[in-house]
């Protein structure tokens, strides 16, 4: 009923940059605090960043000089900008955001937690 569909992923080298992109769709009501997450091979899922629906930014404080966090909410979109990225960026990167709107065929107002399918990113010479 919600899905969250990410894009942008990639091959880049040192240094590079990457744009990911993550849009909503489905029985929405609202949108809460979107964000995304990343996990390399054999570790678990990590914070990368999140922007509430009036704009506050947050990030893990190895990408704060590097990534950028948008969104439009008309477009129900949420952006990762990344720049200088590194080797140890390289990571399966995930959309997650608050939903509230249909589930299990009825309308509430409690949001709930969804996560995207997920887009690889590898930065490589």
């Amino acid at each position: 009923q919600v899905q969250l569909v990410e894009s942008g992923g990639g091959l880049v080298q040192p240094g590079g940059s990457l744009r990911l992109s993550c849009t909503a769709s489905g029985s929405i009501s609202e949108i809460g605090v979107m964000g995304w997450y990343r996990q390399s091979p054999g570790k678990e899922r990590d914070y990368v960043a999140t922007i509430t629906s009036d704009g506050s930014r947050d990030y893990v404080d190895s990408v704060k000089a590097r990534f950028t966090i948008s969104r439009d909410n008309a477009k129900r979109t949420v952006y990762l900008e990344m720049k200088n990225l590194q080797p140890n960026d390289t990571a399966v990167y995930y959309c997650n955001a608050a939903v509230s709107g249909l589930r299990n065929g009825l309308w509430s107002n409690e949001k709930y937690d969804y996560w995207g399918q997920g887009t690889q990113v590898t930065v490589s010479p």
